[in-house]
């Protein structure tokens, strides 16, 4: 069972490196509350016309996305993908389980944790990435395209947050 969703305001003064890693972990508390208290039925629930998307897709991606910058892509780790998407683009928003939402939640956790230690054991911001799929970039780089990529997709939560069951905030 995930912990509780602690949301901490990001600092209004600080120096880079905290201002970055606050924002992202205000990002990821948010997407978590959005999923707060909701079934996995529910989680599963497409619930915004015109899109396919619900809360358990976007769960499921950002794990995957968690995985692909920081462990992947920035620490060259060796860690596996933390599951199988067949090769399918979409697979983490169209294959998905309701009865393992819980166990996507932890693992999302988990995935946060490791990102954290990751950004943690850098030197600093300038170090750049060791994977080789993509070109090289710093850790800056994948820090802010990370808080960009929560912020859109958290956008998305908030709709389909709301068409489920009428839940509104930030």
């Amino acid at each position: 069972m995930p912990r509780e969703v602690v949301r901490l305001d990001p600092p209004l003064v600080s120096d880079e490196r905290s201002s970055l890693t606050a924002w992202l972990d205000y990002q990821r508390a948010t997407l978590l509350q959005k999923c707060d208290g909701l079934t996995g039925e529910q989680l599963a629930l497409a619930s915004v016309p015109t899109t396919n998307l619900t809360l358990l897709g976007l769960l499921r991606h950002m794990l995957l996305v968690e995985w692909w910058w920081f462990d992947h892509i920035f620490a060259g780790g060796l860690a596996p993908q933390p599951f199988d998407t067949h090769d399918d683009p979409e697979y983490e928003f169209t294959h998905l389980f309701p009865e393992e939402a819980e166990a996507v939640k932890v693992r999302f956790v988990e995935q946060c944790e490791r990102s954290s230690q990751i950004v943690t054991d850098a030197a600093n911001l300038s170090d750049v990435s060791e994977g080789t799929e993509r070109e090289t970039r710093d850790l800056r780089w994948i820090m802010v395209h990370m808080i960009e990529e929560y912020a859109r997709h958290n956008g998305h939560a908030d709709l389909i947050r709301e068409a489920i069951d009428g839940a509104v905030g930030d």
